[in-house]
């Protein structure tokens, strides 16, 4: 643990932290959700449980004098058999929103996930200890984002100096949901998610409810949405209701409707983006459920592959060409009615020159120079001046500009 006797610990509370909506207490401290108790309560499926926890956009944020930050946490690690092991979650540390330093816990829970099996076991493990020290000794806002794909419960946090919340800085609240490309899948680091790197781009305070394999038109998660004060939102549907194949196009039209009425009831005339999936060749015709590449598997690669049949859309199951038609109609019948709902084609994201460029390493995923370019592509067209999520002041996006990275 601590190193340092010289520290002073201060309890953590929820106005320490952006980007979570609820703080559950722990035997060991505070775990933060993305998803509130009343939602979670209404779910049943493990592998929403799991990425809801997951603190994607989550950050620690105060400001301090402090020149050392000591912060203990219980992460739980991933580990699937038959893979290679998952690289430890990445803890990054902006200093007045520039990324200064990046760091890592060992030890924790360990999660040990058969695919094949279909199965799960924990074995419980120790807390670690984050230290970063020789910072100035300046007044100044510190933020350090959690793991954007490791559970996290924060155990206690140490400094040299008191530490206050930062206070509200007048930014746009954008509120985002979406799949596992939202919630970062193969990023490189927490700020390095394509959302994240948006919203650095744009100005915003990002609230991130990208759920890995769950964007699924649930309605808790509408109503979560609905609840959370924002000024912009954005909600990217489609790629989970192809691979999970949960739904037909009978079903789909109507639980869009109802989704988005939904964020409408809390939001009535918060500008709304709709955007579609990116350019995912399997399924860009070829039905889900996406199924694990066993061969490639035992290799110790993940890999994914269509098996579903072309055919079968006649009967209306959902491709993701199928899926961008209706939501480009969905939206244009709506619009007629509501001025500041407005639609994006995921492939203006990430499209065919990208994918021949920069494929999806498992055939579903973006790498993490594939996050920079979708990040770098959604500031633009989305919050520069003239955007749909426009907000006052931001102006042409320059490549790379994001949290001081280069």
């Amino acid at each position: 643990m601590s190193t340092h006797p010289g520290l002073t610990a201060t309890p953590l509370t929820g106005d320490l932290l952006r980007g979570a909506l609820d703080l559950e207490r722990t035997e060991h401290g505070v775990l933060p959700h993305r998803l509130p108790a009343r939602a979670r309560a209404q779910n049943t499926d493990g592998r929403l449980a799991m990425a809801e926890s997951q603190p994607s956009g989550v950050r620690l944020a105060i400001r301090t004098r402090a020149t050392v930050v000591e912060l203990d946490t219980l992460p739980t690690k991933r580990a699937y058999v038959g893979a290679p092991p998952r690289p430890d979650g990445v803890y990054e540390l902006l200093v007045d929103g520039r990324l200064t330093d990046r760091a890592a816990v060992s030890g924790g829970n360990t999660l040990t996930i058969d695919m094949n099996a279909g199965s799960a076991e924990v074995l419980p493990g120790s807390a670690g200890t984050l230290r970063f020290s020789g910072l100035s000794g300046d007044m100044k806002d510190i933020e350090i984002w959690l793991p954007h794909n490791e559970t996290t419960e924060l155990v206690a946090l140490r400094t040299d100096a008191p530490v206050e919340p930062v206070p509200d800085r007048g930014r746009a609240v954008w509120l985002h949901h979406g799949s596992s490309i939202s919630h970062g899948s193969d990023a490189a680091g927490p700020t390095t998610t394509w959302p994240a790197l948006a919203a650095a781009l744009g100005g915003v305070e990002l609230v991130n409810l990208g759920f890995a394999g769950s964007a699924l038109l649930d309605p808790f998660t509408a109503r979560a949405l609905r609840d959370t004060p924002a000024d912009r939102i954005s909600v990217k549907i489609g790629i989970n209701l192809v691979n999970t194949d949960v739904m037909r196009l009978r079903a789909f039209t109507p639980a869009v409707h109802g989704f988005l009425d939904t964020i409408r009831e809390g939001h009535p005339a918060t500008p709304l983006l709709v955007v579609s999936p990116v350019l995912c060749p399997i399924h860009e015709h070829t039905p889900g459920p996406s199924a694990l590449d066993h061969s490639a598997l035992g290799e110790g690669k993940l890999n994914f592959r269509a098996a579903g049949d072309p055919a079968e859309t006649a009967a209306g199951k959902l491709t993701l060409s199928t899926i961008r038609d209706e939501l480009a109609r969905i939206v244009e019948q709506r619009a007629a009615e509501d001025p500041n709902l407005h639609y994006l084609d995921g492939r203006e994201l990430y499209g065919e020159a990208d994918s021949e460029e920069l494929p999806l390493p498992d055939a579903l995923h973006p790498d993490a120079a594939t996050h920079r370019r979708i990040g770098e592509r959604f500031a633009k067209l989305a919050f520069h001046t003239g955007g749909p999520l426009a907000v006052a002041g931001t102006g042409p996006v320059e490549s790379g500009a994001a949290q001081g990275h280069s």
